[in-house]
């Protein structure tokens, strides 16, 4: 697709991650090991992200993405590129599939960290990843990152209070980092950005929020979400207009299974009706995400993209049944403002989700045959 489509006209796109090639998790328990160097780590990381490229040209998506190759999970951006944080240990999710099976503890645990002091950029790996796709994406390109909304996940009691007494100070400083960092990706090229923000699974289900880290009323963590994905997406355009900003969310994506439950209800008339995003990409694979009712909430010319296409199971959902789900959704938004996805990426940490690198194409492949049949 030629790279100076509009990203309205753009109906397939994918979340971002992408099932990891065995041999680049060779590759990265070998540097960790220290049998191989840095460059030859990012040698293999460039071989898996040009994979990457091609089978998404191949199955007709029609905006790019690296397929998150050089990360550990999704939420390495504040994990593991901001400065002053600490290693973590916290209570574990618990993580469901869709069949009711909880999987094994080691395939879904991953260290946390939590501000020890003021937070700093003290790695640009959304850089790297921005210098390689503006040369050599064929079309349009987007960078993900974890929203700096999310910011508060970090503060923990005993570790953070010196640093920020107030966890909302982490969380605006946090802020000033990501409209930062994405000026430094505009200088690069990059014109799409998509913000993944999951503080609002916390006022979707009230079990989960129960058993996070700081479990908080809800409207505050609605309130204060919706804020800071606000000033994020203003600041960004201010800097620059020109960059088109999309925001994920989902219910957790780990080894196929997911994290909370709930409709868009609770937070749909601030989130949708204020939050200044060109595209909200929507998880919409099953019942765990409740009706489309919500959607009438979007400001008028935001484009909702509706991830009715699962990444947690290699079963290829029915094409008139996608088409119907479609027709369902334009009558809260209208047909030109939608597009299809798949609800999530298919590996947003190293281990993936259970399916293969050909039935996940199959899958990016669906959601564009799709997307012509029902946009042309």
């Amino acid at each position: 697709m030629a790279a100076d489509n509009h990203p309205r006209d753009i109906h397939a796109e994918h979340v971002g991650s992408l099932l990891r090639q065995p041999w680049l998790l060779a590759a990265r328990a070998d540097h960790k090991a220290g049998t191989i160097t840095e460059g030859e780590l990012r040698a293999a990381e460039d071989r898996a992200a040009a994979e990457n490229i091609e089978a998404q040209r191949s199955a007709g998506i029609g905006v790019f993405t690296d397929g998150e190759v050089r990360r550990t999970n999704w939420m390495t951006g504040i994990l593991e590129s901001i400065g002053g944080m600490s290693p973590v240990r916290t209570p574990m999710v618990t993580w469901h599939r869709a069949d009711g099976e909880i999987p094994p503890e080691e395939e879904t645990d991953f260290v946390m960290t939590a501000a020890a002091a003021k937070v700093f950029q003290k790695d640009h790996l959304t850089a790297v990843e921005a210098g390689y796709m503006a040369a050599h994406a064929p079309g349009p390109f987007k960078v993900t990152m974890m929203s700096a909304a999310m910011g508060g996940m970090t503060w923990l009691a005993g570790v953070s209070d010196t640093a920020y007494p107030d966890p909302a100070e982490l969380v605006d400083d946090l802020v000033a980092l990501q409209v930062a960092e994405v000026a430094e990706l505009a200088a690069l090229g990059t014109r799409w950005v998509q913000l993944d923000s999951l503080s609002y699974n916390q006022v979707f289900d009230d079990e989960f929020r129960a058993a996070t880290l700081n479990p908080m009323d809800p409207n505050v963590i609605l309130a204060a979400s919706v804020a800071a994905d606000t000033a994020i997406v203003n600041g960004i355009k201010a800097a620059n207009p020109d960059v088109t900003v999309g925001m994920h969310i989902c219910r957790g994506n780990n080894r196929s299974a997911y994290m909370a439950k709930g409709g868009y209800g609770p937070v749909a008339e601030q989130l949708f009706g204020t939050v200044p995003v060109d595209r909200f990409l929507l998880e919409y694979d099953d019942e765990r995400s409740g009706g489309f009712e919500p959607l009438r909430f979007v400001r008028p010319g935001a484009t909702v993209v509706l991830g009715l296409v699962s990444s947690k199971t290699p079963v290829l959902e029915s094409q008139d049944d996608l088409r119907r789900r479609i027709e369902a959704a334009a009558r809260y938004v209208p047909l030109e403002n939608l597009a299809i996805s798949p609800q999530c990426g298919f590996a947003s940490t190293s281990a993936g989700n259970v399916l293969t690198p050909d039935e996940q194409k199959a899958k990016l492949a669906l959601v564009a045959e799709t997307a012509a049949r029902v946009w042309g």
